[in-house]
């Protein structure tokens, strides 16, 4: 198991998280799967057109919508045995991708072949959790694989929810791996909305061809500790990536993001921009890393996070890091953590609006930048509404903030970091 002293893991609290209290998820039966299948249709919904719809419950797959025929070119295929070759092999990273490579039921590949170009996404929906009566908690291991071929354009909305609204206790370790070849082009959403007693640990693995792009928008709303890692290689000249992020914690929730931009070619573009807020007793931390490696000449590489703090008693971490091995290169990071601006809060209060108000409608005008950027309207609006309802509840009532257990350590105190 990993452990604080690991850089990757520093502010985690991983040190007190007990891996016993979960079990691998057993095959989910007629019913569970029906029941997956229809909490899966109802959040794809909110998507807008779509492609095709791929539902997994606790990794398992469950039938794929057969109301559209796929467009020429697309492939959404099941695969069974050893990860396919290639970005496969990642997931054993550390101890947790080698519990996702030993239980995993089975990979979801999405895949465009050569010229081929799809306007509507794949979405993809992971659905955690049991029937209620499984002790220990359950634990899944959804794996996607997404690959564009040269001059290919797709996207893929994935998202991982819980079986039931009141979700549970769970453990759930989401693997995604992005390849796109030369001048391809990926559009790729990750909303993660499980339960206020879930355990996400989650990796995001990409690699961009030559002139490649990849447009990448992950949403971190739901579990007590959520973590994601999220590694970004540009291996081909004028590559681009934009990785872009939004988060909320309420109550004792901890959202945990680790990011590497590693630039192996020249002329390569990385941007990332991570926004997030916490309130209550509430935690986030971000610790990111620019990689230039030697030869990735006139690369361009920008890292920012942006904090918003709400509550004396949340606290958030950001960890903006830069390794340049080569000259001729730009790049900046810039990170903020604080509270909402009094001048803002003034100016609204000062025209009548209520202090709750207004807080709530700085925060919403925090995000909205951000969703604006998401690769399809419908996610925009998804998060949008997430965020407001979220934001309607007295933050000291919202779900989770009576649980005293979070997977984050709080022995440092309350206040900024």
């Amino acid at each position: 198991m990993p452990t604080e002293a690991e850089e990757v893991w520093r502010y985690s609290g991983i040190d007190t998280f007990d891996l016993d209290a979960f079990a691998p998820a057993t095959r989910p039966d007629t019913g569970t799967r029906r029941r997956a299948h229809r909490r899966a249709a109802q959040l794809a919904e909110h998507m807008g057109p779509r492609s095709a719809l791929v539902v997994t419950c606790n990794g398992t797959w469950v039938e794929p919508d057969g109301s559209s025929e796929l467009p020429d070119g697309l492939t959404v295929a099941q695969a069974t045995g050893d990860p396919p070759p290639g970005l496969g092999e990642r997931a054993g990273a550390d101890a947790f991708g080698d519990l996702h490579d030993a239980f995993v039921p089975a990979v979801t590949v999405v895949h465009a072949g050569r010229k081929v170009s799809v306007a509507e996404p794949v979405v993809l929906v992971h659905i955690i959790g049991a029937d209620g009566s499984a002790s220990p908690g359950v634990s899944a291991f959804p794996r996607t694989v997404v690959r564009v071929d040269t001059s290919g354009a797709i996207g893929v909305i994935e998202i991982v929810a819980p079986l039931d609204d009141d979700g549970g206790p769970c453990l759930a370790v989401p693997v995604t791996e992005m390849d796109v070849a030369d001048d391809g082009a990926l559009r790729y959403a990750s909303l993660q909305v499980l339960g206020f007693d879930a355990t996400v640990i989650g990796r995001q693995s990409s690699r961009v061809g030559r002139a490649g792009r990849l447009q990448s928008f992950t949403a971190g709303l739901g579990g007590r500790y959520a973590r994601v890692r999220t590694d970004s290689d540009l291996v081909g000249t004028g590559g681009a990536t934009a990785l872009l992020a939004a988060y909320l914690g309420t109550g004792s929730q901890v959202h945990d993001f680790r990011t590497l931009q590693d630039h192996h070619a020249g002329h390569t573009d990385s941007e990332l921009l991570f926004k997030g807020a916490v309130a209550d007793s509430a935690r986030s931390v971000y610790s990111g890393l620019i990689r230039i490696r030697k030869g990735a000449r006139r690369a361009d590489a920008r890292q920012t996070n942006h904090n918003l703090v709400l509550s004396a008693g949340a606290h958030a971490d950001s960890v903006p890091n830069l390794d340049i091995d080569e000259n001729d290169v730009r790049c900046s990071h810039a990170s903020t953590v604080g509270p909402i601006d009094e001048e803002q809060r003034y100016y609204l209060e000062s025209r009548g609006i209520e202090p709750a108000v207004a807080q709530r409608l700085i925060v919403l005008g925090f995000f909205a930048d951000l969703a604006a950027r998401a690769p399809y309207p419908h996610v925009a609006r998804w998060v949008e509404a997430e965020v407001r309802a979220r934001l309607a509840r007295p933050l000291g009532a919202a779900p989770g903030s009576d649980d005293p257990a979070t997977a984050g350590d709080r022995s440092e105190g309350a206040g900024v970091g």
